[in-house]
């Protein structure tokens, strides 16, 4: 299956334009195509795509503000989807969001293709701060957001910082699938990195005050 055979709808465009799906098909396959001829995402201009893709560039402007935003959005659809949070409990949620770090981790080391974008997103300062923008920040609030919510029902600690909880949690997962290509992700290791930490983590019961006779 394609990128574009997977790609989930995007919201509709204004009111009284019709979406052309076979427009925004050409649109990213196009894209897709360059990417995999090795054409640098530096050399990827908004009129070599509309070339490739057999559009005219008002039709990748009217979805997309420019080649920034659109190699985001198809970066991220690349990617497993932003989960749906169980919201039974803090401990489900935190694994949720872990699961979809592990599943994007196996499915990068997978697609040589993904790999090479991700690697040369990070060494364009637009590009990077555009996915940071509209990817990284919003899951990052969220998960401050989730053990925030912890904390204020008892599930956690308040005496320690949320934003480094947020690392503590999250950063298992980003290492071994960013700086150890080798290490294992097996099923089951959010489970395990969530259940390890919030051993430490969980507030800590007063012990009950003994008496004494005398």
């Amino acid at each position: 299956m394609s990128l574009a055979d997977s790609r989930p709808d995007r919201a509709g465009p204004a009111k009284g334009r019709p979406r052309s799906e076979a427009v925004e098909r050409a649109i990213v396959e196009g894209v897709m195509k360059l990417l995999e001829e090795g054409v640098p995402l530096a050399e990827l201009s908004i009129e070599r795509i509309a070339r490739t893709a057999g559009v005219g560039k008002a039709a990748i402007y009217r979805r997309w503000s420019g080649k920034e935003e659109l190699f985001v959005d198809i970066v991220r659809t690349a990617e497993p989807p932003d989960p749906e949070l169980p919201g039974t409990s803090m401990r489900d949620d935190l694994v949720a969001l872990l699961e979809q770090l592990r599943r994007r981790g196996v499915m990068t080391r997978s697609s040589a293709l993904l790999h090479n974008v991700h690697v040369q997103m990070k060494s364009s300062p637009r590009i990077w701060s555009a996915y940071h923008a509209t990817v990284l920040a919003p899951r990052r609030r969220l998960q401050l957001e989730i053990l925030r919510r912890g904390q204020d029902n008892g599930e956690l600690r308040t005496d320690v910082d949320v934003e480094l909880m947020n690392d503590m949690f999250v950063g298992p997962m980003l290492f071994r699938t960013t700086m150890r290509p080798d290490a294992d992700l097996p099923a089951g290791l959010s489970e395990q990195i969530v259940d390890t930490l919030l051993e430490g983590l969980r507030p800590v019961s007063s012990p009950p005050v003994s008496s004494t006779s005398g």
